[in-house]
Order: C-alpha cells, then sequence, then structure tokens
C-alpha cells in the first residue's frame, strides 16, 4: 500500500467526524486525538520493529515484550485504583501469561524463537489480557458495591472472607471471559479474525493463515481465563481488614 493510497483512508475518519458534528454528538476533539495518535504511535513502533527484526537480538525482543507489559499495567491498573497493591498484581498476572503463553509455543517449537514471531503474539496476548483485566475489574468492583450488605451478612454470620466475596467474585470471572468465549463461537462465520486477515492480504495460504489464527484463539483462552482468575484471587483478600471487615474501596 502506497502513502497515497493510505492518506484516502482517511475518508474513514472524516465520516465520524462530519456525523458528529452534524447530530452535536461532541466526540470531534476526542476522534481527532485518537486518529493522531494511533498514526503517530503505529509509525513509531512500525520503525522500532523493524530495527529489532534486523537485528534479532533477544535483549531487544526482552525489552519490547517488558513495555508491552509496562504499558497494558498502566491502563488496567486504572479500574482497580481502590485495590491496594492492584498495579503490581496485574503486572505479575501478565508476566505470568507471557511466560506460560510463550514457554508452551517455544518450548515446543511450535513457533520459531524469533523476533518476528514473539513480538506480535506477546502483542495479542498482553492486549487481550488488558483488555479482560479492565473488564474483570469493572465488573468486579461494581459487584463488591452493589453487594456489600449481603457480604457483611455472611461475614456477621461467621462467614470467611472468602465466602463472602465468592459469588461476587465467580460473577465478575464468568463476565470477563463472556466475550471470548462467545466471539470464539463465530470465529470465521461472523467474522475472520485479524491475524488471519493480515495473512491472507499479505498472500499467505488460507489454510495456513487458519492454522495461526488457531494457534492465537486457543492461547487467548488461556490468557482470559488466567487473567481473570489470577487478578481476582490476587485481589479479595486486601478487600477486608484483619477483623474481617470490608474497606471501602476509593
Amino acid at each position: 500500500m502506497t502513502f497515497t493510497a493510505l492518506s484516502l483512508t482517511l475518508i474513514f475518519v472524516c465520516i465520524p467526524l462530519i456525523l458528529s458534528k452534524t447530530l452535536k454528538l461532541g466526540l470531534e476533539k476526542d476522534t481527532l486525538i485518537a486518529t493522531l495518535r494511533s498514526i503517530v504511535q503505529l509509525l513509531a513502533v512500525g520503525y522500532i520493529l523493524k530495527f529489532v527484526f534486523d537485528a534479532n537480538s533477544y535483549g531487544y525482543i526482552l525489552l519490547m515484550v517488558a513495555l508491552m507489559i509496562v504499558v497494558a499495567t498502566l491502563n488496567a491498573r486504572k479500574k482497580g485504583v481502590g485495590i491496594k497493591g492492584i498495579t503490581w498484581k496485574i503486572a505479575l498476572t501478565l508476566v505470568v501469561i507471557e511466560i506460560v503463553t510463550q514457554g508452551v509455543l517455544l518450548g515446543f517449537q511450535i513457533v520459531p524463537a524469533t523476533a518476528q514471531y514473539i513480538i506480535p503474539i506477546s502483542g495479542m496476548l498482553i492486549g487481550n489480557s488488558m483488555v479482560l483485566s479492565i473488564l474483570f475489574l469493572n465488573r468486579f468492583t461494581a459487584e463488591i458495591s452493589s453487594h456489600k450488605d449481603q457480604m457483611e451478612l455472611i461475614l456477621s454470620l461467621g462467614g470467611t472472607p472468602k465466602q463472602a466475596v465468592h459469588r461476587q467474585l465467580i460473577n465478575a470471572v464468568k463476565a470477563s471471559m463472556i466475550p471470548t468465549i462467545e466471539s470464539q463461537k463465530t470465529i470465521g462465520l461472523v467474522q475472520l479474525p485479524g491475524m488471519m486477515s493480515g495473512q491472507i492480504i499479505g498472500g499467505a495460504d488460507p489454510i495456513h493463515a487458519v492454522q495461526f489464527q488457531l494457534l492465537i484463539i486457543f492461547a487467548l483462552l488461556t490468557t482470559a481465563t488466567l487473567s481473570s482468575i489470577m487478578i481476582g484471587f490476587l485481589s479479595y483478600p486486601v478487600l477486608f481488614n484483619e477483623r474481617m471487615q470490608i474497606l471501602d474501596m476509593k
């Protein structure tokens, strides 16, 4: 694709700008900022990845993965500001997910141990885990707030913090995992996933593209499960004090 052709795709930005202005939605500024940021960030990442791929150094690969984890952690923690130590809990979860998934992929030599494979796959898995962490924390904090009286009743009757928070924890875990599970039920029928589409557009054999996409969706099931469960079980103990009373999440 030439830069001239790419510039023509800005038509897709003009359409929401015009509609937002016409309907007085007030989204023009946010749309422009999002567009400019996406252009700058993706071009910058493109040049960085070209350098990393050419160098093919494990040091640069680890640095890129670490950067992904840091940025994902800082973004996801906004939804759990009332949970003590949420930053390191999210970071630990993302590190474990990266170790588990890459350990399987590289350990069994499913993909080559090169930057060309490690970085894009890590980006997809870490990004998905970030979104799931946000979904979980958003639902979990809402569940705690809306069912605080029920939890206090269980505690007053002699229940443990784990018993008091069990239903809210399970509901939040299930809610955060549903989008991943439901999207995989219709994959290939309703949508052609990004990785598969990208490879097909790039000229890859469709069957080869499908194989790589299956690799990703299977790994996403692990990230969906680990993300919500790890953050949930790391977070709920700090919601109570030593006298087993619920703390305010502020």
